[in-house]
């Protein structure tokens, strides 16, 4: 029995390309619908399924046990049919009820667009933790709906010690499944502790962080390999990025960040995704700045860049910097490295990682809001605190050095504000030490 769930929980493989209806339930204005259905048809493709067909139904709500339309459901019906298809998917969450009764009557699979997410996903994780992280999420999906398909539930175990009221196979399912979980969350919470001693050890050596977010296929590895020389692959297809990927990258006129390539967002991401992919994601909510890529020759990019915004106040990463940098202007009329700004500073560039246009102007950009961010000063350290002095020198960038009349040590600083935090929380330091300069930032910048 055990067998029989930890395989249901793995990703459906087929020898031959599957034939794919899709179905979108829309109330929405014209455009945004064809949009939403091709994305789902683009999700389908990505899953390894060929679409035959769509149906698009218009109602106020769904129907409670069909989902769409009983007239909807005959039309289906005869797509499938003549197209021979042999699975339905429908870009919504749907319940487990109306999954069964589409399925008794269409006599195919049917799939809602969360499982479809999962399945792309559990295809797509190479690393041992992003595998991981799919399996949990599959296994609370999967936990929800144990009542499709079976016809066995009233079998009772027997046997000596467990005659008597029993346990059904729903409820031994359940157990097994709940146990599976606990221990993937277990070994999640493992690898969750050794990325924050990983983020602790990097603290010590103060380096910048920069994570490029943003909507799946906006061409966030196409940057990433571009301004880092590295081979991410990258392809035209939604989620072909699922692990996290770092780099170290030297900014002209600053020095060394850390870049790193994290998973794309879609709309109505599931929610079990987030959770499993808490502990990847909290390196977006600890990056220094966030690099919000988008497709600038995406229609929809407005509601595309709202969908982005939501996932990440769900994450925590809400208030982190961030500039929007729109992608593939090489598809469009606009001028690559053109910049906006607000309150002074740049909030959106456009650019191409394709052929390189505007990538400069990037560069630019995160050099002057990292340098903005840093604090000149002084600070006069005493000959009897030579720890800190060594602190001093080994975290942070000491522009100048003298020394006083009574043998202190007088650094000019050029350091970041979070470094600044650091120094000011030493056991050794006191508020007598530092004095932020003014006039000494205005000569340095």
């Amino acid at each position: 029995m055990a067998k029989f769930q930890l395989e249901a929980a793995r990703p459906e493989t087929h020898n031959e390309e599957e034939i794919a209806v899709v179905v979108r339930q829309d109330s929405s204005a014209i455009n945004v619908a064809l949009d939403n259905l091709e994305e789902i048809q683009l999700l389908a493709e990505a899953a390894g399924a060929q679409v035959a067909g769509a149906v698009v139904s218009r109602r106020a709500r769904p129907h409670s046990g069909l989902f769409i339309g009983k007239g909807k459901v005959d039309e289906l019906r005869a797509l499938v049919s003549s197209t021979a298809a042999t699975i339905v998917v429908v870009d919504h969450a749907i319940t487990p009820v109306q999954e069964r009764n589409l399925e008794n009557i269409l006599q195919c699979r049917v799939i809602d667009r969360t499982r479809l997410i999962l399945d792309i996903f559990a295809r797509r994780a190479s690393s041992r933790e992003g595998k991981l992280q799919v399996e949990l999420a599959q296994l609370k999906h999967l936990s929800t709906r144990l009542v499709r398909g079976w016809t066995h539930l009233e079998r009772q175990k027997g046997g000596i010690g467990l005659r008597g009221p029993g346990e059904t196979q729903l409820e031994t399912d359940r157990r097994l499944i709940g146990r599976r979980i606990k221990t993937l969350t277990k070994r999640l919470e493992k690898i969750r502790t050794q990325r924050e001693l990983r983020r602790k050890s990097r603290k010590k050596v103060p380096i910048a962080t920069i994570a490029l977010v943003g909507y799946t296929n906006a061409g966030k590895s196409s940057l990433f390999n571009r301004v880092c020389g590295a081979s991410v692959p990258s392809m035209d297809m939604l989620f072909s990025t699922l692990d996290t990927t770092m780099r170290r990258l030297e900014l002209p006129g600053f020095g060394p960040v850390i870049l790193s390539d994290t998973v794309g967002f879609i709309r109505e991401l599931p929610h079990g995704l987030i959770s499993a992919f808490h502990a990847t994601l909290e390196e977006v909510s600890n990056a220094s700045v966030l690099l919000h890529v988008v497709d600038a020759s995406c229609k929809d990019a407005d509601n595309r860049i709202e969908n982005v915004e939501s996932v990440l106040d769900q994450i925590g990463a809400g208030e982190v910097p961030r500039i929007l940098v729109y992608n593939k202007v090489d598809l469009t009329d606009s001028q690559t490295g053109r910049r906006t700004r607000v309150n002074g500073e740049i909030d959106r560039v456009w650019l191409s990682s394709l052929t390189g246009e505007g990538v400069d102007a990037l560069m630019e950009i995160l050099v002057g809001h990292f340098r903005t961010k840093r604090v000149f000063g002084q600070i006069r350290i005493p000959a009897t605190a030579g720890k800190l002095r060594s602190s001093v020198y080994r975290r942070m960038e000491v522009l100048n050095e003298s020394f006083g009349e009574t043998g202190e040590s007088i650094l000019d600083l050029d350091i970041s504000a979070s470094d600044a935090d650091w120094l000011e929380s030493s056991h050794e330091f006191k508020d007598e030490y530092w004095q932020v300069r003014p006039e000494f930032q205005a000569d340095c910048m």
